[in-house]
């Protein structure tokens, strides 16, 4: 039996030509006649260079299709063009719940768009602790870090303090670190309008399920149910706020079964992924939702569209809250920019079956 050569030297000659060659600074500035210095200026963006030899250059690279080296560019000009991405959660729930895949798809889009990679770090029960941070806020290959969905832990708090690269915040920074930039959305105004809807439809004992402890997001969405149930002149009963629903279907399911003691007729959750989690406790009790229960979330996922019954929401831009982190961070990155940055993106209301039932 021949060899591959002589069995298909046609196909092979082909592959080889089509295979660019691994090009160094030096042959780009041999082809495109310009010295290595201007090629190297090129490949950084950096000034300095004329119109004509730029556009030498950049053919050049067009053509072989070159790639610079990452690692020996960073050394060069300091900067990786990487931004890192930490959620210091449990990864089992993070891939339940859509809401950060829709989130991380925002952060990657913008961050590409304006020439930066994305990495990511994901916590586990058994690593989040000193050795995971040590990985994280040692990194050198970042140019920043993008922290979402943090409890501020004193652990946590201690390290980020330590961390001497550019963060911007999903969510609002811990109030003892001012000078770090955030985007949010206007979580205390989307608990007042849940709930606020839920005292329209005809509801009097409105339960809720918050979300995780020392989570801004669950603190301010708690204080807009307090404020619409204040303005109703309705009594805070503490015992109608169930904490430490964890963002989780499951925790949605046990604060529902808490809650189906304390004869509710309304659940505000401060999650879509809770609110089904409720409206399981619910069917399982042999109640209706909304007839019985009505019961409302807050975030938009899509599961909640077509969940039985659709479920009413909160709406929030999850999307556009991680291209506007990303583009945050790489404002603060390109502009040294000595003062925190601060962004609120709004929510709107939108209602399903789940509390689509007539007022008395």
């Amino acid at each position: 039996m021949g060899t591959l050569p002589e069995l298909f030297p046609e196909i092979l000659s082909k592959g080889r030509r089509n295979v660019p060659k691994d090009l160094s600074l030096e042959d780009i500035a041999r082809l495109s006649g310009v010295s290595r210095s201007t090629v190297s200026r090129v490949i950084n963006d950096q000034p300095y260079v004329s119109q004509k030899n730029r556009e030498k250059v950049l053919r050049i690279i067009r053509e072989h299709n070159f790639q610079p080296n990452l690692a020996a560019r960073a050394l060069a000009s300091q900067r990786s063009r990487v931004i890192g991405v930490l959620i210091p959660h449990d990864v089992s729930d993070l891939f339940a719940d859509p809401f950060f895949p829709i989130l991380l798809k925002g952060i990657t889009l913008a961050s590409n768009e304006l020439g930066y990679g994305v990495t990511l770090w994901l916590s586990t029960v058994r690593n989040h602790h000193r050795s995971f941070y040590d990985s994280v806020f040692n990194e050198s290959l970042i140019d920043g870090l993008i922290i979402a969905s943090a409890t501020f832990d004193e652990t946590f708090l201690k390290w980020l303090s330590n961390f001497r690269k550019p963060s911007v915040f999903v969510g609002a920074a811990p109030s003892s670190m001012p000078n770090v930039s955030f985007v949010d959305v206007d979580n205390r105004n989307g608990g007042f309008m849940a709930t606020r809807h839920l005292l329209d439809i005809g509801c009097h004992r409105i339960g809720m399920i918050e979300g995780r402890q020392k989570q801004s997001s669950s603190d301010q969405r708690r204080e807009g149910y307090i404020e619409a149930l204040e303005k109703a002149d309705i009594p805070i009963d503490p015992e109608l706020i169930i904490p430490h629903g964890n963002y989780t279907e499951s925790g949605g399911y046990e604060a529902m079964k808490r809650l189906l003691v304390r004869d509710v007729d309304g659940v505000f959750a401060a999650s879509d992924i809770m609110a089904l989690g409720a409206m399981r406790a619910i069917r399982e009790a042999g109640l209706r939702v909304p007839q019985d229960i009505a019961v409302i979330g807050f975030d938009g996922v899509p599961y909640g569209a077509i969940s039985n019954p659709p479920l009413s929401t909160i709406s929030q831009p999850i999307d556009l809250l991680g291209e506007e982190t990303a583009r945050t961070l790489v404002y603060v990155l390109d502009n040294d920019v000595p003062h925190a940055l601060y962004k609120i993106l709004p929510v709107a209301l939108v209602v399903r079956e789940s509390t689509s039932r007539m007022v008395d």
